[in-house]
């Protein structure tokens, strides 16, 4: 469970959800992790300094608004001089916002596209050069399903994921044969904070039981019937960043229980 000792990794958005499942499943394998995201600051102490106990790694922190370039390099910076390299990128952070195109408003649009696409970019941007120098990197970008498929009242979202898969391909052509990979992973339905509040959302507007919002929620879009988890997308991350899947990139992942199947 070591195979990626030695290496550092950073993981946007990893406070909770998502990027923390990447991050514990990471540092399993050996990996010093630098956490980035929003949240309670005793709360995302314990979790750095759980991390580091439980899976004897060096861990750290950056606050970064992953929106903003600067604080973007900001952190790429911190996490070469506290944890010694920069190999493995996982962006991960992510913001929604729900509304018809007419409605959308103009700041909320602007807000989503930063977050979801110019900070992927910006992680990259500056996270390559040091890849490069070392002639080995990870990018793994979690995009969604919606980066495959769309869904109404969601054009931000859509239009970033797309963008994500879009951004991708490009990398991974730009650092093809360099030891350098770049593959993004497409979830469904996952139970994060994030999809919380649209389950909440759905229960209070229908005035519905809250595991009747769940149900109807994943009826609509995901076969299975069942929620992905945060391990399952933290083993499927952990795995790309394997030399098993050197020869993977460019590629758009998909773990969303059927979805994008239909």
């Amino acid at each position: 469970m070591d195979m990626l000792k030695g290496k550092t990794a950073i993981v946007t958005g990893s406070t909770s959800g998502i990027g923390l499942g990447i991050a514990r499943a990471l540092a399993a394998r050996g990996c010093a992790v630098m956490l980035n995201g929003f949240g309670d600051a005793a709360e995302i102490a314990r979790i750095k300094d759980g991390l580091a106990a439980e899976f004897g790694v060096r861990t750290a922190y950056a606050p970064a608004d992953i929106g903003d370039a600067g604080q973007v390099k900001a952190m790429v910076d911190q996490a070469a001089e506290e944890l010694g390299s920069v190999d493995i990128l996982v962006n991960n952070a992510g913001i929604q916002f729900v509304a018809p195109v007419e409605e959308f408003p103009i700041e909320k649009w602007q807000q989503v596209i930063a977050i979801n696409l110019s900070g992927v970019f910006y992680g990259i941007h500056h996270a390559l050069p040091r890849m490069r120098e070392k002639g080995w990197g990870r990018i793994v970008n979690i995009a969604s399903a919606h980066g495959l498929v769309a869904s109404v009242s969601k054009s931000a979202y859509v239009a970033a994921k797309h963008g994500v898969v879009g951004l991708t391909k490009v990398v991974a052509l730009e650092t093809a044969g360099s030891g350098i990979t770049c593959n993004a992973i497409c979830p469904g339905w996952v139970l994060t904070p994030l999809v919380q509040k649209q389950i909440d959302a759905l229960a209070e507007r229908e005035g519905i039981p809250l595991d009747a919002a769940k149900k109807k929620l994943l009826g609509e879009k995901q076969p299975s019937g069942s929620f992905v988890t945060p391990e399952q997308l933290g083993e499927f991350a952990a795995f790309l960043c394997t030399d098993a899947a050197a020869e993977m990139t460019g590629a758009a992942l998909t773990m969303d229980g059927g979805w994008t199947a239909q």
